[in-house]
C-alpha cells in the first residue's frame, strides 16, 4: 500500500516537494536546494509555476498568515487567492475591518463597501 503525500514549500527556492505525511506532528524538513526549512502547506496544494513570481508572492502572503493547503470533508482547501490584486484586495479588507488575515484570506468574496 502506498503511503499518503503532502507538500512542503521551499518559498526563497520557489520549490514544491511532495513528500509522506510527517510521522508526527513535528517535522523539520529541509530543502534540499538551499537547506532552509521547508514549509508543511497540505495535500491539496498546486505549486505555481517557479517563473510566476507574483504567484509565489501570492503564495508568501497566504502561508505567513498561516493559510494551508488541507484537504476538507467536501475534497480541496477552499478558496485560496491566486493573484497579488486578489490578496490585495484582501489584506486591505482586513486592514479596513480588523478581520484576521487568514480568516479573509480565504474569503471567496468579499463584502461589497458603501
Amino acid at each position: 500500500m502506498a503511503h499518503a503525500k503532502t507538500s512542503f514549500v521551499c518559498l526563497p527556492c520557489r520549490a514544491s516537494y511532495k513528500q509522506p505525511y510527517p510521522a508526527s506532528g513535528i517535522d523539520d524538513r529541509l530543502c534540499p536546494r538551499c537547506a532552509q526549512p521547508l514549509i508543511h502547506v497540505g495535500s491539496a496544494f498546486a505549486a505555481p509555476r517557479r517563473s510566476d513570481g507574483a504567484g509565489w508572492r501570492a503564495l508568501s502572503v497566504l502561508l505567513n498568515a498561516g493559510v494551508r493547503f488541507h484537504k476538507s470533508c467536501c475534497g480541496g482547501p477552499g478558496y485560496r487567492p491566486r493573484t497579488l490584486s486578489e490578496v490585495r484586495a484582501r489584506v486591505e479588507h482586513s486592514r479596513r475591518t480588523g478581520e484576521p488575515l487568514a480568516k479573509t484570506l480565504v474569503r471567496r468574496e468579499l463584502p461589497q463597501t458603501s
